[in-house]
């Protein structure tokens, strides 16, 4: 992971930390910009949050409808 892109320069004489920091700094950006649109994608094509009545009744119940665990309730 990351300490293994920066510990390069330790081991080898070639690199630099300038340069292991611009791989790390490239890397994330590349990463947060592709998850941002894959995000945008799922979020216009199926949505990622639950209505409002699920939220009530509770995800478990709307999803599987029965609750997960029915002796802690106090209905």
């Amino acid at each position: 992971g990351l300490f293994g892109l920066l510990v390069v320069p330790f081991t080898n004489s070639g690199t630099t930390i300038g340069g292991q920091l611009m791989g790390a700094v490239t890397i994330f950006v590349w990463v947060f910009v592709a998850s941002f649109i894959v995000w945008g994608i799922i979020k216009a094509v199926m949505g990622v949050r639950v209505t409002e009545e699920e939220e009530y009744e509770g995800v478990d119940l709307a999803e599987c409808g029965m609750e997960a665990y029915p002796e802690f309730t106090s209905k």
